[in-house]
């Protein structure tokens, strides 16, 4: 067989039909959606970690939003605070767990 540098069209075809089957196998990166409809922004969430918690979870104090079973203070001017679209706390922590950090906290706009 004479060495001519082209590689058998065979070799190519398991290439490209492995590469294929690779992105096909992985799953696209995407936020998941609220209750209500509208999705979580993908920073805030990897599809566990965000979910609707009722008014009782989330206080203000002069500090900022507290959430209650952590104690953690989010301050009114922190960047992970964004407006709740649908008037429901929303709260993303770390893997959805009730004790970890807040990557994200969705509030009700303020009623004047």
């Amino acid at each position: 067989m004479l060495c001519t540098g082209k590689r058998p069209k065979r070799n190519h075809a398991l290439v490209v039909s492995t590469l294929i089957l690779t992105a096909l196998a992985i799953p696209p990166a995407s936020s998941h959606d609220a209750p209500k409809g509208w999705s979580y922004p993908y920073s805030c969430c990897s599809g566990v970690d965000c979910r609707e918690v009722p008014k009782k979870a989330i206080t203000e104090r002069p500090q900022g939003y507290v959430i209650t079973s952590t104690g953690e203070v989010v301050p009114y001017k922190d960047a992970r605070l964004h407006d709740s679209p649908d008037g429901e706390y929303h709260w993303c922590s770390v893997n959805g767990a009730d004790n970890t950090r807040t990557i994200c906290l969705f509030v009700p706009p303020k009623s004047f």
